[in-house]
């Protein structure tokens, strides 16, 4: 299955395709690159959808959430039932991200891939549920093979399935900081006291608890890791990171680019880059979180965010609003007049 998915997907490099859709730039009724980044934002969605003729008529964002066995070592400030009670008030409307989504006219789901409750049947939220919560990955695996390939495909069906020009991922659940930490502990080789950071508020004693599980954690999994991005998500990735990366290769098998979020939702981009290289090309990166590390990877990546913010809620909020700067950015590639058109004289 997942060698189906790398296969699938295809490089969106083509010089032929990217000459035209600079011609195109040059010719809107502007001084050469004068819309900055957004010049370089609208050439990356063309090259993605492989012609210069693109535009972005719909966009969705997917929330994925799940619960972790690792908040059995008492690392985190909030209890795992928080995660329960924050993908119901999505569903209702009441957080950050289904505000900014509704402000923003944006489709929106949560997709339940692992959360330790079973929820009514309701129009936001998808079910997809592989678990009741992941095991503890202290001196185990987070997940069977099994069940992480099938989170994977389940996040696969999501973004092949679903209608839309644009795609942004988030995340929702409990401990998931943890698992996104030791996840770029094992894929960069970073150790874990520079990886972890406070998620949703451990300071202190807490902290300093969190990064000696942690590093405990990734120094029993290196011991016998195979080396592969797979095994390393089986081993400390969550059910909802593992459905990101799923619709990742969906998304970029259907040449849809898809917007990461945060620390979390970046951890899952690293994943599914390591597991083919050429998904980054379909990548937008939204912001730099303020949660530790997040600035170091994307430096590690040579990866240059849409913003900076100082924020780390998650849950897609920062995607929300760098999809709107993508949608900007196509909307003046695709509607601005070009000197050729309006009669305006160029510089000569």
């Amino acid at each position: 299955m997942l060698k189906n998915f790398i296969q699938e997907v295809v490089s969106t490099k083509n010089d032929r395709l990217s000459a035209k859709i600079q011609a195109h730039l040059n010719d809107l009724t502007k001084p050469l690159g004068s819309l900055g980044r957004l010049e370089e934002f609208a050439m990356q969605y063309c090259l993605c959808r492989g012609s210069e003729k693109s535009s972005i008529a719909t966009a969705m964002l997917f929330t994925f959430a799940g619960d972790h066995g690792i908040t059995a070592e008492k690392i985190t400030p909030f209890p795992s039932e928080v995660t329960t009670q924050m993908v119901m008030n999505m569903a209702m409307g009441g957080a950050a991200v289904t505000v900014m989504c509704k402000k923003a006219g944006f489709e929106y789901s949560v997709v339940d891939m692992g959360v330790n409750a079973d929820f009514p049947d309701h129009p936001l939220i998808i079910k997809k549920k592989v678990g009741r919560g992941t095991k503890t990955f202290l001196n185990g695996s987070a997940m069977s093979s099994d069940q992480c390939n099938t989170a994977l495909q389940s996040g696969y069906e999501v973004g092949t399935q679903a209608k839309a020009d644009l795609f942004g991922i988030g995340e929702m659940g409990i401990g998931n900081s943890s698992s996104a930490a030791a996840l770029y502990s094992l894929l960069l080789n970073v150790e874990p006291d520079r990886t972890t950071g406070p998620g949703t508020g451990s300071h202190g004693d807490l902290l300093e608890r969190k990064k000696r599980i942690i590093s405990d954690a990734v120094a029993f999994h290196r011991k016998s890791w195979d080396g592969t991005p797979l095994e390393a998500l089986c081993r400390v990735g969550g059910f909802e990171i593992a459905g990101m990366v799923g619709l990742i290769m969906g998304a970029a098998t259907k040449r849809v680019p898809v917007v990461v979020d945060g620390f979390i939702a970046s951890s899952a981009a690293l994943v599914a880059m390591r597991m083919a290289p050429v998904v980054k090309e379909y990548l937008y990166f939204s912001h730099a979180s303020a949660e530790s590390f997040h600035k170091g990877f994307l430096e590690l990546e040579g990866i240059r965010p849409i913003l900076d913010l100082d924020m780390r809620l998650g849950e897609g909020t920062g995607s929300v609003l760098a999809m709107q700067i993508i949608e900007q950015a196509m909307a003046c590639y695709n509607t601005m007049a070009t000197f050729s058109s309006a009669g305006v004289s160029n510089k000569e």
